[in-house]
């Protein structure tokens, strides 16, 4: 009874996410008082559930997810971003110009959302692709592929976040871990698989605007843009080595997990490009706080619906479901890794949004990381990479890459979605070979 519940649960979800088209968070919401009240929670309990799985989740990850929509939009607007790009472009040249716009995206991924990352590139991949007259896809496919890995498995990234807050990961180690499993992810499901794709070629839309063009005076350095862009990712990566290689009674040890810990690598990191790419390049302290206010007013609904997601999560734990549901799997013997995996990938197909497919997952899959000897770290990629599986028309990434790149629902269906399958799938088979030799 009670995995029948969650059932109809994930169902009424689906019904007024895709049927209703009612916000992910008031949906989360109603689904979680609902299955409170079916599985015989007190009403007040229900409530207090609700509030402590919102307050838990978003301590976590708030100001993760709001210094990286800091960074990333000082990164935009200073021009950062577009000297990066070209840079990368004038170094690889035409002939590995795969290798130059895969680079672009994974390195602007790592700080920056899908969607902001998606439509800041996507224009300059058009203007790639007409000045060089290769396929549109054989450039832009890579770039998507990166930017989807990095939103999937990586920290900041809000899904990746919530899921390693909620499995208490240690956030250096995932990021490390995530970024061993995403380089042959990108490049399979980037370069090599665009190859394959010579029979589509679509022609850019004449609708869509190209960013704001920066000037070569405009633009920062490329070093210093480079370097501002990686600092957290530097600082998260350092702390994930010294955690591996030094005794925990440390002081050094100590010292740098403490600024390597993502709320303060990113507070780091913000502080440092308030500096590089607004203070010295002559925009005032107001002028980066007003572009600060709008960067986070743009992530409110994201944080909330974060929220929603600890909220049903805290719900099925209070409830007694999740219990229910881990001894239900240990009596099948499988995988807690593949059960992750396969519980997101289930969501994800029914649900379209890989963010509340991984929250969803993530609660359901908790308790089995008390019960076996997987690294939670490994068990957040293995949701991650689940969340990412079989993008199709309940997900408005698969409309917004059919309307950019022009292309008919078919054409969609065998470009985005296999390689959003791709990056999944090679996700899994990464997670099972790190845990064979961790």
């Amino acid at each position: 009874m009670p995995l029948l519940l969650v059932v109809v649960a994930v169902i009424l979800l689906l019904i007024l996410t895709i049927g209703f088209k009612l916000n992910a968070f008031l949906s989360l919401i109603i689904v979680a008082i609902g299955l409170g009240l079916a599985e015989g929670m007190p009403a007040k309990q229900v409530l207090t559930s609700i509030q402590n799985g919102m307050g838990g989740i978003l301590g976590s990850v708030v100001m993760i997810i709001g210094f990286g929509a800091m960074l990333g939009s000082l990164l935009i607007e200073s021009g950062a971003l577009q000297r990066i790009t070209y840079q990368l472009i004038e170094t690889f040249g035409i002939k590995h110009i795969q290798w130059a716009v895969l680079l672009t995206g994974f390195v602007v991924g790592l700080p920056m959302y899908y969607m902001a990352g998606f439509v800041l590139l996507v224009p300059l991949v058009f203007s790639i692709a007409a000045s060089t007259r290769l396929p549109l896809l054989y450039v832009g496919m890579p770039l998507v592929a990166a930017l989807s890995v990095t939103h999937g498995y990586l920290p900041p990234h809000p899904g990746p976040t919530a899921i390693a807050a909620l499995f208490k990961a240690d956030f250096s180690l995932t990021l490390l871990y995530g970024l061993a499993i995403a380089v042959p992810a990108v490049i399979i499901a980037g370069p090599i698989f665009s190859r394959s794709l010579k029979r589509y070629n679509p022609s850019a839309p004449t609708t869509i605007a190209m960013p704001k063009h920066f000037t070569e005076e405009e633009m920062p350095g490329f070093g210093i843009s480079l370097l501002t862009v990686l600092t957290p990712i530097l600082l998260m990566t350092l702390g994930a080595i010294a955690t591996l290689a030094l005794p925990a009674t440390s002081k050094t040890r100590q010292v740098i997990e403490f600024i390597s810990d993502p709320s303060l690598a990113l507070l780091i990191s913000v502080l440092v490009a308030m500096v590089t790419l607004g203070l010295n390049r002559g925009k005032s302290i107001k002028q980066v706080m007003d572009l600060f206010s709008t960067s986070i007013a743009g992530i409110a609904m994201i944080l909330l619906i974060i929220g929603g997601g600890g909220a049903l999560k805290q719900i099925m734990v209070d409830s007694g479901v999740s219990t229910y549901i881990t001894t239900l799997f240990t009596d099948l013997h499988l995988s807690p890794l593949f059960m992750g995996w396969a519980i997101a990938a289930i969501l994800r197909i029914c649900l379209g949004s890989s963010t509340v497919a991984s929250l969803t997952a993530g609660g359901m899959v908790l308790p089995l990381l008390a019960t076996t000897a997987v690294k939670p770290e490994l068990m957040v990629l293995a949701v991650g990479a689940g969340s990412l599986v079989c993008s199709h028309v309940n997900d408005p990434g698969f409309w917004i890459f059919k309307e950019y790149f022009n292309l008919t629902i078919p054409q969609t269906l065998a470009t985005w979605t296999v390689m959003e399958t791709l990056v999944s799938l090679i996700g899994l088979v990464g997670v099972f070979a790190l845990n064979a030799v961790l």
